[in-house]
């Protein structure tokens, strides 16, 4: 059994656990491997069904869609009485499946060895078209080694059509060349968006110092998680001009009325928390302000407005920030939302995430409030084109005009990131402006919303 496609354009994994043991029995469908990929830890379902006779992958390791994970004999009986006259055609099954296994890892490794005597470039074997990783070099005429970044599917495909990669520029991030880039190329064509300029002019990771010369070290591999983190905020700070507006609001009402009704959601087995009557009120300010509700998309220099209104919610992980993303929130009252919302923060918790739980966002809500704080610029993950940010509400004395005195009250500060290319300065501290009302006066969704 080799690693099925995992769907999302996932072409490799890191194995968190291998749920079944050699000789076990096995069904199709039954979930065999647990594997972490770039957006989240999924269960890998068995293809076929028998006796596994031998495990090719254990925990911590990488493996490809393709791969070779297990051999299963398919005629393999586990009952007792035809135990010793199966034993030959198993032996022999599980031979010929592990032969069969090493052959196309042979295969594999032959092909890349073929191409890298054909180009004499070095093959990045742990890269591929999504993920900048190890890129092979060239000598230019000039004598100076400099980096391609682009895949060996991609390298074929160039020698096929009969392009220098010296000469493509990549639209990638750290300007990778896709198949699309050499297409271009081959046709005369240059970069359409600003973001594939922006990405063949990046520069590439400067080489480190040996930090060992100062005292012990140590190295840790990323995970799936953090390496996913690190290609979308360089993505993000590369190609989104960003602005972050901060305002504050009067929460005292707000937190009495979560105070209030926290018990509703206790009889629902979940916790009334700010982050999911703020939520509720976002909701809210992305229907009667569109622009935030929307993504540019700049290869056509048009406006996608969407007609749904989904939130996600950042989630603190020992494995690194997830953000989870409840679908159609509009049409979901507070005490739904609390309640979707610890499942779903559960799930992070627990890495049961799947691929579908993490997509399909309009607006991010990150709340630090719990941890601690002042403020925070959060950053805009296109194609997201706002996030808000949550810091520790605090008492704070407030003038109040009408008693000419200082009264204590709960001050909440919000921090409003948002892509400059699409929101103006005035449209946010507009937005920011009815959310801060809409959480002194809860009224205000009802009147407005």
């Amino acid at each position: 059994m080799k690693l099925p496609d995992v769907g999302e354009g996932i072409d490799v994994g890191t194995v968190v656990a291998v749920l079944v043991a050699e000789g076990d029995r096995i069904e199709v469908d039954q979930s065999v491997l647990e594997l972490e990929t770039d957006k989240a830890v999924v269960e890998v379902p068995s293809t076929v069904g028998g006796v596994v006779s031998k495990v090719h992958v254990q925990a911590n390791s990488e493996v490809k869609v393709g791969e070779v994970i297990l051999s299963v004999d398919e005629s393999g009986d586990a009952g007792a009485d035809d135990a010793d006259t199966e034993a030959g055609s198993a032996g022999e099954a599980t031979e010929a499946d592990a032969a069969e296994g090493e052959a196309a890892e042979d295969d594999a490794a032959e092909d890349e060895r073929a191409e890298d005597d054909a180009t004499g470039e070095r093959a990045a074997t742990e890269g591929d078209e999504r993920e900048p990783g190890p890129v092979a070099t060239v000598e230019p005429d000039d004598g100076e080694r400099r980096p391609i970044p682009a895949a060996p599917s991609v390298r074929r495909m160039a020698r096929e059509r009969g392009v220098d990669l010296r000469g493509v520029a990549g639209s990638g991030l750290l300007g990778r060349i896709s198949a699309e880039d050499v297409e271009r190329f081959a046709s005369g064509g240059a970069p359409e968006t600003a973001s594939a300029a922006a990405g063949a002019q990046a520069p590439m990771a400067v080489p480190l110092p040996d930090f060992s010369q100062w005292g012990e070290t140590e190295r840790a591999a990323m995970s799936g998680i953090r390496k996913a983190t690190v290609r979308a905020m360089t993505n993000a700070w590369a190609t989104v001009p960003m602005v972050t507006h901060f305002d504050s609001a009067d929460a005292t009402e707000f937190e009495a009325l979560r105070q209030r009704y926290k018990r509703a959601a206790e009889d629902l087995g979940t916790k009334l928390t700010p982050t999911a009557m703020l939520i509720k009120v976002v909701t809210a300010a992305l229907r009667k302000f569109p622009d935030f509700n929307a993504s540019l998309d700049v290869e056509t220099n048009e406006i996608v407005y969407k007609r749904y209104v989904n939130v996600g919610v950042a989630v603190d992980t020992d494995r690194g920030l997830l953000v989870p993303v409840i679908k159609n929130a509009d049409r979901k009252n507070v005490l739904e939302l609390a309640v979707e919302l610890g499942q779903l923060a559960e799930k992070a918790r627990d890495r049961k995430l799947g691929p579908d739980d993490m997509q399909g966002g309009n607006l991010t809500v990150s709340n630090l409030g719990g941890i601690g704080g002042h403020g925070f610029t959060p950053i805009v993950d296109p194609p997201d084109v706002a996030i808000l940010g949550v810091s520790r509400s605090r008492m704070e004395p407030v003038w109040d005009s009408e008693s000419e005195s200082f009264v204590p009250r709960l001050t909440m500060p919000l921090a409003l990131t948002y892509d400059h290319r699409l929101i103006d300065g005035a449209s946010a501290a507009r937005f920011l402006r009815w959310l801060c009302r809409a959480i002194e006066e809860p009224f205000l969704m009802a009147l407005e919303g």
